[in-house]
């Protein structure tokens, strides 16, 4: 399966952001991707609270994930959604939504880890916003199972456990990782993810100064079941693909089956 990961600087306008989303998934589709993966908050970033309150629709009504769909429809590519703020209970939800090709739904995972950090002088408190997801989502696509994930996720590697437990091939992980964090952690996670779970990692993120002065990491990578990085885009937007073979997950699922001699 082609692949292709997008690389975006989302601000606070959500019909220029909308408008870039769609440039680049005409990109990804040009250069042969059967499946894109958006980053996180890809549809709005650098927005206040009450800008995230008021731009939150129910799932039902969602004008992004109807625009996703369309898009999945449009090029004939399945799409997984970066993240979109939908209405919870109460709280919203960052939920990350994936489309076939058709634009059909197949499913919606909110993310299960919230950001709630004080570091490198910055100050996060994403749970007074959002709501925690209770539970892993993943989805199959050309021949491949995928796992869904969220930004600060990528510290909990239960989560991706789980995913190559059941039998996930694939994992996807939308971000907007800070500057300060990305430079110290964000690869060195990446990998980890890659290697103690011998699958396929794509990472899509948001990149460069965004309008309330939040700086995001960039760093686009996909990596395979060894841990190698096979495509990255440090900075800017653009996208970045590559071609997944099922060869290559058995390849070294079978040469080296860590997987199999786990033992908690």
């Amino acid at each position: 399966m082609q692949v292709a990961c997008i690389q975006m600087c989302s601000g606070p306008v959500q019909g220029e952001n909308l408008a870039r989303a769609e440039h680049w998934l005409a990109e990804a589709r040009a250069a042969g991707a059967e499946l894109a993966v958006l980053p996180e908050n890809f549809a709005l970033m650098g927005v206040s609270d009450a800008e995230k309150r008021a731009a939150a629709e129910p799932e039902a009504s969602s004008s992004l994930l109807a625009f996703l769909s369309g898009q999945a429809a449009r090029h004939g590519m399945a799409i997984v959604g970066g993240s979109v703020l939908l209405k919870g209970e109460g709280r919203l939800r960052n939920a990350c939504a994936a489309f076939d090709a058709n634009g059909q739904l197949l499913g919606i995972y909110d993310k299960i880890h919230l950001f709630d950090v004080d570091v490198g002088g910055e100050q996060y408190r994403e749970s007074a916003v959002v709501q925690p997801g209770d539970r892993p989502v993943a989805v199959q696509l050309g021949g491949f199972n995928i796992g869904l994930s969220i930004c600060y996720d990528l510290r909990f590697p239960e989560l991706y456990r789980h995913y190559a437990a059941h039998g996930c091939d694939i994992i996807t992980v939308v971000a907007a990782f800070t500057e300060t964090t990305g430079r110290a952690h964000w690869q060195p996670l990446l990998m980890a993810r890659a290697i103690e779970n011998q699958s396929y990692l794509l990472a899509s993120a948001q990149t460069g100064m965004h309008a309330d002065r939040r700086h995001t990491w960039g760093h686009s990578m996909i990596i395979d079941p060894w841990g190698e990085i096979i495509a990255e885009l440090p900075t800017g937007e653009g996208v970045i693909s590559a071609s997944l073979t099922i060869e290559k997950l058995c390849s070294v699922r079978r040469s080296l089956p860590a997987l199999q001699h786990r033992r908690l």
